[in-house]
């Protein structure tokens, strides 16, 4: 029976740090709803203290912007890009148009159409985070979006170039210099100065994650996203200090960021506890690494990987790092996380900045019922239907009549019964259900 060598803070806790954040929100987005613009620079005011003529950037600005990163760093970002929008197209390539004729005469198909607006959040308090530039701009590009805008906080008082640069790389076609709940909200409610989108996406914190589920419903979202998580799960195959640097490279996002270790070692968790301890006394952001790992820490000592399996998929966990001696059969059995990285040579870090797979990933047990951001997110696939002969749509009509009317809708079954009696030569009164014609002996 597995057992916790480790706990975490209670869900009691973490409940009321929610119900805060979701009244301080709702206020925030009903602000922006009622005085748009002037909402939105009282609000960039008084959280990033930047108040600029306009929150677009302009093409002289976006220049500025690029000037000032270095050519390696312009390579490496473009090196990204091609990672992220070489997976996004083969991605996109296994989603095919159908056309199929289900009867004879009967045509049923479908097509997959991209929004036609999207507003990507990069996120840029204490990490700027360039890589969800790449994300999220990149791949909306490729899914064929039309319009694409961007928006990151400002960053020491000013637009952060690196993230302009990915934006602007990426193919973004509005560039803003907004950040938080202002940010999301006005990409989403629309203010008089911008002009609203249909989808948001891109990771937050905790407020920006907050709006997002508010305006789901107004706009499309990507998913319901929280804190980063992470799970290692390992055997004696690998040592403490690759695990622990797994746990703590994803602790430093937050200070309420999980970080669990699943293993059938006590020997192996017990060294990973003490060297999570003597990390946090070298690594420079230790003061949220530690933090997240006193409050949101686990280690989980199981008995077989059979239990560490059933015990990952309750925790439905973010990010998974599996390393073991059956990497393979984690990946042909699980169904409940994020995304998954496989062996010690690979790590969420890679996934994260630059191997090609998309960063933004379910939390909160969201793994249960959906995947995180891909080109998919961005099509919307929609079906049609069409009959071609009178005997095809009479057929059909028929059915449809009787179906309609066991159900009591009586205005659906005459919009069968017209093309039954205007097709099918059939003498069917108003209101009535269509009988089954009588077939000969």
């Amino acid at each position: 029976m597995a057992r916790h060598l480790k706990t975490a803070k209670p869900l009691e806790e973490r409940a009321e740090d929610d119900a805060k954040i979701r009244a301080i929100v709702e206020g925030i987005l009903a602000d922006i709803g009622g005085r748009g613009d002037a909402a939105i620079r009282e609000l960039s005011e008084k959280f990033d203290g930047y108040s600029p003529e306009n929150f677009r950037l302009s093409e002289q600005e976006i220049e500025n912007a690029l000037s000032k990163v270095s050519k390696r760093d312009r390579d490496d970002i473009r090196f990204a890009h091609t990672q992220v929008r070489n997976f996004a197209e083969h991605q996109k390539a296994a989603l095919q148009d159908i056309e199929v004729e289900t009867l004879p005469g009967v045509i049923l198909g479908h097509k997959n159409i991209p929004v036609n607006s999207v507003g990507c959040y990069v996120p840029g308090g204490k990490y700027p985070m360039v890589a969800s530039a790449h994300m999220s701009v990149v791949t909306a590009k490729v899914a064929g979006v039309k319009r694409i805008i961007a928006s990151a906080p400002p960053h020491e008082g000013a637009p952060h170039p690196a993230i302009v640069t990915a934006m602007h790389m990426g193919g973004a076609d509005e560039i803003y210099c907004l950040g938080g709940v202002q940010a999301v909200g006005a990409m989403a409610i629309g203010t008089e100065s911008i002009e609203p989108v249909a989808m948001l996406v891109g990771p937050g914190n905790a407020f920006v994650a907050e709006a997002k589920r508010q305006l789901f419903g107004k706009v499309g979202i990507d998913l319901f996203a929280g804190p980063t998580e992470t799970m290692v799960i390992a055997d004696e195959t690998v040592d403490a200090e690759i695990c622990a640097t797994d746990l703590l490279g994803q602790a430093e996002h937050g200070p309420t960021s999980p970080a669990v270790l699943l293993t059938n070692s006590e020997k192996l968790a017990r060294e990973t506890i003490a060297e999570v301890e003597r990390l946090l006394s070298i690594l420079p952001t230790a003061d949220i690494a530690a933090k997240a790992w006193e409050d949101y820490g686990e280690v989980i000592l199981c008995e077989t990987y059979e239990e560490m399996l059933e015990q990952s998929e309750f925790i439905a966990s973010e990010h998974v790092q599996v390393m073991t001696d059956r990497d393979d059969w984690f990946l042909e059995n699980m169904t409940d996380y994020g995304a998954l990285f496989l062996g010690p040579r690979t790590n969420v870090s890679y996934g994260d900045k630059v191997i090609g797979t998309n960063h933004t990933l379910p939390t909160k047990k969201a793994g249960r019922y959906t995947g995180g951001l891909w080109v998919g997110k961005f099509i919307k696939t929609h079906s049609y239907q069409k009959i071609l002969t009178d005997q095809a749509s009479a057929m059909v009509g028929e059915y449809c009549s009787r179906l309609c009317m066991l159900e009591g809708f009586v205005g659906h079954a005459e919009q069968a019964n017209v093309r039954v009696r205007r097709y099918g030569g059939r003498n069917i009164p108003y209101g009535a259900a269509a009988e089954p014609r009588e077939v000969a002996e």
